[in-house]
């Protein structure tokens, strides 16, 4: 008889939306919101324990943000549960990336990484 190895696993999908009421081209500030969805698809609960973003904007500027949870909050998720939240940034052009990761920790104490799969923010074209 085969012992079946316990499956830590987080899967992330992302959406985005351009910002245009809290963005103001003229000085290059371009704002965008982004909802992730966190399920895990494991056999093991297990809680989102801090993140680690690296955004790149159009300039290929790179900024690197880290901090605890995702919008103040360490979910817990049971096998099968997801956490869904909006969140936004904002860069100096009409168009960058963003990807990264999440800390995670079982409910047996393992510690696992998620990755954040890449995602584009661009402006939409706009016509006159």
């Amino acid at each position: 008889m085969g012992v079946q190895m316990a499956l830590y696993e987080f899967s992330v999908t992302v959406t985005t939306q351009y910002v245009e009421a809290q963005s103001d081209p003229a000085k290059d500030n371009y704002v965008f919101s982004y909802t992730i969805t966190v399920k895990n698809t494991g056999t093991v609960g297990a809680q989102l324990i801090a993140r680690h973003w690296i955004i790149t904007d159009g300039n290929g500027k790179v900024e690197e943000v880290r901090g605890l949870g995702a919008v103040g909050y360490q979910p817990l998720l049971a096998p099968g549960q997801q956490f869904e939240y909006t969140s936004g940034t904002s860069m100096v052009t009409p168009h960058g990336s963003m990807h990264g990761s999440y800390l995670c920790i079982t409910e047996q104490g393992e510690i696992f990484t998620t990755p954040i799969p890449e995602f584009l923010l661009v402006q939409p074209r706009t016509l006159h």
